[in-house]
């Protein structure tokens, strides 16, 4: 596979930024097999950006050549206080984030061979706590409480030490894992760039960062203050949270739940900005170039049709060509149909009473 296959299939959505495209070259030219990572709180049961999205990213990363790493950061969670900061029940979130991601990833032929999974806990020495003090000194209060918005805090929300450790923490982890590309989300941006300013004043290296697009919740936008930039506060405040049931589709989510909530979803007519049901489409049901959707019209409205990519749907649903219901539709089938592995998966066995045992636990922002 030659170079631009290579940069094209990671930079294939959701992802939105790239930094830099120079330095992703001469990474993927100077490294046999480049090492790329995300990483996740545990907490509750994921839903389809944190499952699905992410079992599709790590198919384009693994296709283009790339080990990926998918780090569950439980120290992490203990620390921002997730399932009221118990340690066992972090674990149990874990594990299941594993079991969602073998489910889907097999669905969708991903070559596990280039996949690893990681716990903090697993991962965390002396060497790794050197780091992080070594990172610490290098990081001013101020810039540290500017950071808070990683772990899904406002500034205001910086009531504890502990979560002052936490920004140090997700820094230290790219290095002491030997990261070569952050393939995170877009609200995580604050710690990759602090680690590419403070990699190389410790005698490290600069990672290169690919941050991915936050799939919008199904209420549509809202803002909360977690950023001071305009359009970054949108995204954050939107993102789908599984924190918030009716606004977002879990992975294990029933058919017919998954179609009610995909029919109560924020849609407006002749609307693609902002808009949830068209977000789904544009980062998972039409992101390649082998992807379709197809759309059940109405004769009286054109009939049943389907789009090959999502420039052809965007100008459609702006012309009115696209009714919100039709649509809607539509993404609710598609998504049960991608969903289908990990729904079985959970239906019996360890699998079914691990999840159950996770649905009674209480779920914290």
């Amino acid at each position: 596979m030659d170079l631009e296959e290579r940069i094209r299939l990671i930079m294939r959505r959701p992802v939105e930024e790239v930094i830099t495209l120079d330095e992703l070259k001469q990474c993927l030219q100077s490294k046999s097999v480049p090492t790329a990572y995300d990483g996740f709180e545990g907490s509750g049961i994921p839903h389809i950006a944190t499952g699905l999205v992410k079992a599709l990213k790590v198919k384009d990363f693994t296709n283009a050549g790339c080990r990926f790493i998918l780090f569950l950061a439980d120290w992490h969670s203990m620390v921002n206080r997730k399932l009221e900061g118990n340690f066992e029940k972090i674990r149990d979130a874990c594990n299941l984030y594993i079991e969602v991601w073998k489910s889907l990833m097999q669905s969708l032929n991903v070559n596990m061979s280039l996949v690893e999974f990681k716990f903090g806990s697993q991962v965390y020495d002396e060497y790794y706590w050197h780091k992080v003090l070594e990172i610490a000194q290098k990081v001013t209060l101020n810039r540290a409480v500017r950071c808070l918005t990683i772990a899904g805090r406002k500034m205001a929300e910086a009531q504890t030490l502990a979560m002052f450790f936490y920004i140090p923490m997700q820094v230290a982890d790219i290095f002491h894992m030997g990261i070569d590309i952050c393939q995170l989300g877009m609200d995580q941006r604050k710690a990759n760039i602090l680690a590419r300013e403070i990699g190389p004043q410790l005698g490290w290296w600069k990672p290169v960062c690919v941050h991915h697009h936050l799939l919008m919740g199904l209420q549509g936008p809202k803002k909360m203050g977690f950023e001071e930039d305009e359009l970054m506060d949108l995204e954050v405040s939107s993102k789908m949270s599984k924190s918030k049931p009716e606004t977002c589709i879990y992975v294990v989510d029933p058919p017919n739940t998954i179609r009610d909530k995909i029919l109560n979803a924020y849609c407006p007519p002749r609307v693609v900005e902002d808009n949830p049901i068209i977000d789904i489409c544009r980062n998972i049901l039409l992101r390649c170039e082998e992807d379709s959707l197809h759309v059940d019209r109405p004769a009286e409205f054109g009939g049943p049709i389907t789009f090959w990519n999502i420039r052809e749907l965007e100008e459609a649903y702006r012309a009115g060509k696209l009714h919100p219901l039709d649509i809607k539709k539509a993404v609710a089938e598609k998504l049960i149909e991608l969903l289908e592995p990990c729904r079985r998966h959970f239906s019996s066995g360890k699998s079914k009473e691990l999840l159950d045992r996770i649905r009674n636990y209480t779920v914290t922002r």
